[in-house]
């Protein structure tokens, strides 16, 4: 975050119309001088932003790469390409956002944690075409800039890109008073990563005979809450303060939906330098359909064996409420599943102890036949 505005863009002025002219207003006939209106008066502080960004900075410092050139707070990041790494390197940029878990965070006050989403939007979305993330810069905006609910914010987005590797190399903060309500905010970012041009992957890599691995997602992630929000708290359903046995722990429903993302970035790095990996399919919007047919070529399909594992209780807990079919649940939800790795059948079983020697909950889920480039779910998830 560099800087505070009322408009986006790391060029954006923080001078405000007003402070340059006297403004006048009529009065008994005749015109009566007012004080002199500052941006302050508009609703937007630049000493609030300049707070924020002091309190960042230290969290910032800890996602340097040694690419990384100059400080935070400059009108752009530098960061050196080191292309004696690679042949034909190609970079990948992806933008993206968190969506209306943002509203779970601001009805609970919690804002640490969406931050990790956002980069896992991100840096996954680069991963799944087999990119190294590299940096990313972020973009905050606010009705009312409280300098310690933007640090908390930023201070989630630094320890996604730790998670990931990446270097946070800057952004913007904007305050929007009159557009957003005080404690309203929408966040978003993108991520640049580099890959060897050979070694990009994608549906020309997939075969008939491969296997599907699944790797086990930490919850919901960031998609579907639009849904989640109308089955479980519309009308007064659920509170978010209650307590759900079946998450464990005595977890509140609100924990529960805050649940960062898994970051896989490095995860997949590992797995793409140790096996035989085809193509990586990020599960966000769309679900386990939706996501996994964008790798598949004409000629084959993808099985997906949903007997094969449980999803978490939160997935059981919306379907039940909102009376929702399967097919609308794979379509909206990643039930369970945040990444799919297509890899050779020869490289499966090192496939799977790379993963579960990194901590990743891991299995093989389906297998790729001839077909129409379709995505076939059988079978019936086991319920508790």
């Amino acid at each position: 975050m560099t800087h505070v505005s009322e408009r986006s863009g790391a060029g954006s002025s923080p001078s405000g119309a007003g402070n340059d002219r006297q403004p006048w207003t009529a009065g008994s006939g005749r015109q009566a001088r007012k004080r002199s209106v500052s941006y302050a008066d508009a609703g937007v502080s630049i000493e609030a932003g300049d707070r924020a960004v002091e309190l960042l900075k230290s969290k910032v410092k800890e996602t340097r790469r040694p690419e990384v050139m100059g400080d935070l707070g400059g009108f752009a990041g530098l960061f050196r390409l080191d292309t004696t790494k690679y042949k034909n390197p190609i970079l990948a940029s992806s933008t993206d956002g968190v969506g209306t878990k943002l509203v779970i965070a601001q009805q609970m006050d919690i804002h640490d944690t969406v931050g990790i989403d956002l980069v896992a939007m991100v840096v996954d979305d680069l991963v799944a075409c087999g990119a190294e993330p590299l940096f990313l810069l972020d973009y905050i905006a606010t009705g009312e800039v409280v300098p310690d609910k933007v640090a908390e914010i930023g201070a989630g987005i630094a320890d996604g890109c730790r998670y990931a590797g990446c270097a946070l190399l800057g952004g913007e903060t904007a305050e929007h008073p009159g557009v957003l309500r005080p404690d309203e905010y929408d966040i978003s970012a993108t991520g640049v990563g580099v890959v060897e041009e050979s070694e990009i992957l994608s549906s020309e890599r997939v075969e008939v005979g491969d296997v599907v691995i699944a790797m086990r997602s930490s919850g919901l992630h960031s998609n579907g809450y639009s849904l989640v929000r109308h089955v479980l708290l519309g009308a007064g359903r659920m509170r978010l303060d209650v307590v759900i046995d079946d998450f464990g722990r005595q977890r509140t429903l609100g924990e529960e939906l805050l649940t960062p993302t898994k970051i896989y970035a490095k995860d997949c790095l590992k797995l793409i330098a140790e096996a035989e990996v085809r193509a990586l399919a990020h599960v966000t919007g769309g679900g386990i359909p939706g996501n996994l047919v964008r790798i598949l070529p004409e000629n084959v399909d993808a099985v997906v064996n949903r007997s094969t594992w449980r999803p978490q209780p939160i997935f059981d807990l919306i379907q039940s409420k909102g009376r929702i079919e399967d097919p609308e649940m794979d379509a909206t939800f990643n039930m369970g599943v945040g990444m799919f790795a297509i890899v050779s059948a020869e490289d499966a079983d090192r496939a799977l102890a790379t993963l579960t020697g990194r901590g990743v909950d891991a299995w093989q889920v389906g297998e790729i036949i001839e077909g129409t480039g379709e995505v076939q779910m059988v079978g019936q998830h086991t319920r508790g």
